[in-house]
C-alpha cells in the first residue's frame, strides 16, 4: 500500500484481443533496445505464431527480448515453438514448471497469473488479455470479453522495475535500460502487485480501499468471482448507504464450477441492495472495476482465493475522470445489452438445499487467508531455455 500515485500519464484502455494485440504486436515491432514480457499463457495458434515471428524479428535487429512465460498456463508450449524463439536469441524463461502426473499438470497454485509488455522501458501493457486465439471474436461462441492498458508516462518505471524484480536471478546481464519519466498525459496511476513475499494483500487492500471511499457507484466486472468475506462485507456496506453497486460477472463460463460457487454468494449481496447482472454473450475474462467518477482499475487479478491469496498478480490502479467514464459507459453498455439481472426472487428459489452450502462457503472465505497458509511455501523459481547447441530437439535447462 506504500506505493505513490504518479501524476503525468497516459493510458489507453484496449478492448478484447482485436484492439490489444494490433497494439502490442506494433509496439513489438517498434522496439529498439528492450522488450519483457510476462504471461500466463501462449499458445502455439494464430496469436501465439503471430507473437514468435515480432520477436524473433525484435531479437534479430539486436533488441533484447525477455519472455516470462507461466509453467502450468503454457505447459502445452511444444518444444518447437520455444527452440525457435531461443534459437534467434530470446530468452525464454518458464515459471516453476513442474513434471505431470499420469498426464495432469499438478502445479496449480502461486501461478504467475500477471501479464505485462513493457518496451523500451517507456511503454507498458497492463491487463487480462493472454496470447491465444480465444480472445477474438472469429474463435466462435466461447471467445473471451477481456481488457487491458497501454501506457507511458512515469509510472511506467513502476512497471519496468516489477519485471526487472522478476527476471532479476536471470537477468544476465542486468539491464541497462533507463525508464522514460517525461509526462506524457493527465491521469494519475500507480501499479500495485501481489506476491508471496511483502505484498500478499496489497491488491484487496486498494480495492478496500476505494469501496470505503465510494459514494456514488461502484462497479465491478470480474471472471472469477469468490472474494475474501471482507470485500462482501464492503460491497454489501456501501449499497447499505445508498452507493450503486453494480457486479457483472460470469453467465455463460468457461468453467460452470465458477458461476455455482459465485451464486452461493448472490443471497447475501442481493438482500442488501447489490445488483448482479450475467453477461451471457460469450465467457467474460475481464478483470475491471470502477468507483465514483475517477476510480478504476485493470489487470490481471480476479477476486477469487487463487488472485487474491496464491497468484502473482498485477493490476493498474487509474485516476482519471475520462478514463472513469470511458470504461463506465462500456460496462453500462454491457449490462444493459448482454446481461441478465439476477434477482432476490430468482435466488430464494431453491435456497434451503443451498442453505448450508453458503454458511461453509462464508466461512472458508472468511479464513481463507490464514488456510492458504497451510499449503506448500512456494519458490519463484525461472527455469531458462536455452538454444540448441548439441542435439537438435535437445533443450537444455538451467534452473535459477
Amino acid at each position: 500500500m506504500n506505493r505513490p500515485w504518479v501524476d503525468g500519464n497516459r493510458v489507453e484502455l484496449l478492448i478484447n484481443g482485436e484492439q490489444y494485440y494490433p497494439r502490442v504486436f506494433d509496439a513489438m515491432a517498434a522496439a529498439r533496445e528492450e522488450i519483457l514480457l510476462e504471461t500466463f499463457i501462449i499458445f502455439d495458434d494464430k496469436v501465439g505464431q503471430q507473437l514468435q515471428r515480432v520477436l524473433i524479428d525484435a531479437a534479430r535487429r539486436g533488441v533484447r527480448v525477455e519472455v516470462v512465460a507461466d509453467g502450468y498456463g503454457s505447459a502445452d508450449l511444444p518444444e518447437a515453438f520455444v527452440s525457435a524463439l531461443t534459437d534467434a536469441g530470446v530468452s525464454f524463461h518458464a515459471f516453476d514448471p513442474q513434471p505431470r502426473l499420469a498426464g495432469m499438470r499438478t502445479n496449480l497454485f502461486r501461478r504467475l497469473h500477471r501479464k505485462i509488455v513493457v518496451i523500451d522501458a517507456e511503454r507498458a501493457f497492463i491487463g487480462g488479455i493472454n496470447y491465444s486465439a480465444d480472445h477474438l471474436g472469429d474463435y466462435g461462441p466461447m471467445a473471451k470479453q477481456d481488457y487491458a492498458v497501454e501506457v507511458t508516462g512515469p509510472v511506467v518505471a513502476q512497471v519496468h522495475a516489477a519485471s526487472r524484480r522478476l527476471l532479476a536471478p536471470v537477468l544476465e546481464p542486468p539491464s541497462d535500460v533507463r525508464p522514460v519519466t517525461a509526462p506524457a498525459g493527465n491521469t494519475t496511476a500507480v501499479l500495485i502487485e501481489r506476491d508471496n513475499r511483502l505484498r500478499s494483500t496489497d491488491i484487496e487492500a486498494r480495492y478496500l480501499q476505494a469501496l470505503r471511499s465510494a459514494r456514488q457507484r461502484v462497479v465491478v466486472a470480474n471472471a472469477y468471482f469468490f472474494p475474501g468475506y471482507r470485500l462482501l462485507r464492503e460491497l454489501r456496506n456501501a449499497a447499505r448507504r445508498g452507493v450503486q453497486v453494480s457486479l457483472i460477472l460470469q453467465g455463460q463460463p468457461d468453467m460452470r464450477w465458477v458461476r455455482a460457487l459465485s451464486r452461493l454468494l448472490y443471497n447475501y449481496l442481493l438482500r442488501d441492495g447489490v445488483r448482479i447482472h450475467e453477461y451471457c454473450q460469450r465467457p467474460l475474462h475481464g478483470k475491471v472495476a470502477l468507483v465514483d467518477d475517477d476510480w478504476a482499475t485493470v489487470g490481471s487479478s480476479n477476486l477469487d482465493p487463487l488472485s487474491l491469496s496464491f497468484n502473482l498478480e498485477a493490476n493498474l490502479f487509474i485516476r482519471d475522470p475520462a478514463f472513469n467514464h470511458q470504461l463506465g459507459e462500456h460496462l453500462e453498455t454491457l449490462a444493459s445489452e448482454h446481461c441478465k439481472p439476477v434477482t432476490l426472487q430468482r435466488m430464494v428459489r431453491g435456497y434451503w438445499w443451498r442453505a448450508p452450502l453458503i454458511f461453509v462457503c462464508f466461512h472458508v472465505i472468511r479464513h481463507f487467508p490464514r488456510i492458504a497458509g497451510w499449503f506448500p511455501a512456494h519458490r519463484q523459481r525461472l527455469h531458462s531455455l536455452q538454444p540448441q547447441v548439441q542435439a537438435p530437439g535437445d533443450l537444455h535447462e538451467g534452473n535459477t
